[in-house]
């Protein structure tokens, strides 16, 4: 039974994230558990926001994978609790967020006034890797993530929210 949960994790890392494709949804973290009883196989999967607009792509996306590689009962079930954290982000992923010029997610600190340390953080720019960087929106190209700018090198760029 292991050795199918493996198989399918790694043909899961061959499934993008539609809105950072260079992450692969085991990168990113949503792939909470794989259930397999005798021909059925469940994915279960956690949003990185409840109501992330590509979870219909992503399962539509694990599912057809998982067809294509000849699982063919296949059920995709999100769950909302424990709510998803970018501490479930492999450390993988968040190279290659830094690699495709997204900034990746600090630590999560364990005490801090979330306004406060939104606005407060140091952000490392992905592109010249500096710190001399400034918020421009609490949102970017996506809700999880923020706009912000270097000043040094002056390129904007996204830092993907630590939650």
């Amino acid at each position: 039974m292991e050795t199918g949960k493996q198989k399918i994790l790694s043909l899961l890392e061959q499934v993008p994230d539609p809105e950072v494709p260079v992450l692969s949804v085991i990168d990113l973290g949503i792939v909470r558990d794989i259930k397999i009883q005798g021909e059925e196989i469940e994915v279960i999967i956690t949003p990185t926001y409840s109501g992330c607009p590509a979870m219909d792509v992503i399962s539509m996306q694990i599912r057809m994978t998982l067809l294509e590689y000849g699982f063919k009962n296949v059920k995709i079930s999100t769950v909302l609790s424990p709510a998803w954290t970018t501490e479930w982000m492999s450390e993988a992923g968040k190279e290659k967020l830094k690699a495709y010029g997204i900034a990746p997610p600090n630590p999560v600190q364990a005490v801090c006034d979330v306004k406060l340390f939104a606005e407060e953080e140091a952000i490392q720019c992905p592109h010249c890797q500096s710190y001399n960087t400034r918020m421009i929106s609490r949102f970017g190209s996506t809700a999880c993530k923020a706009l912000y700018k270097c000043n040094d090198c002056l390129e904007p760029f996204d830092y993907f929210k630590c939650h």
